[in-house]
């Protein structure tokens, strides 16, 4: 099964290519707000099922998903921006989510959260993904991405 992006897939390479068939790619732009995490999930849910993953690699490319979209949401601008890309003959996914940059005033919705509900998020995403980092992407937004190793899931 082939899936189409509503938008270009953005990497940290600046190389650009035509989706081959059988490679699975998705893309979402999301409200930047409380809502953006359980919005991605729920989106992204029914693609990964289509994509033919089990219920526990589901869970766990949904866990990174919602970890990377709420760092978006809490400490950078918009837009906010899910792209998920399956290779063709891969076993893993890539989770991306751009966002515009950190806030320069830390001051939102998640701010008025108690502290003991902040600062699990890389560790969850570090224990899950095989690799995990940032960058700048052709656009110029910030790229979280996480590599998920489907066979090890």
């Amino acid at each position: 099964m082939t899936t189409s992006t509503i938008f270009p897939v953005r990497r940290t390479q600046a190389a650009s290519h035509a989706v081959l068939a059988g490679e699975r790619v998705f893309g979402l732009s999301l409200e930047h707000g409380p809502l953006a995490p359980a919005t991605a999930r729920h989106e992204a849910r029914p693609v990964l099922q289509g994509w033919g993953l089990s219920e526990e690699q589901v869970y766990d490319t949904l866990l990174v998903i919602s970890e990377l979209v709420t760092n978006a949401v809490t400490h950078a601008l918009p837009p906010v921006v899910l792209h998920l890309h399956a290779a063709l003959g891969s076993a893993g996914v890539q989770v991306h989510v751009s966002d515009g940059g950190p806030q320069a005033d830390p001051r939102n919705w998640a701010a008025s959260r108690p502290a003991e509900e902040h600062g699990r998020g890389d560790m969850i995403v570090t224990a899950l993904a095989g690799e995990a980092g940032a960058g700048l992407d052709t656009d110029g937004l910030i790229d979280h991405w996480a590599d998920l190793d489907l066979d090890t899931a």
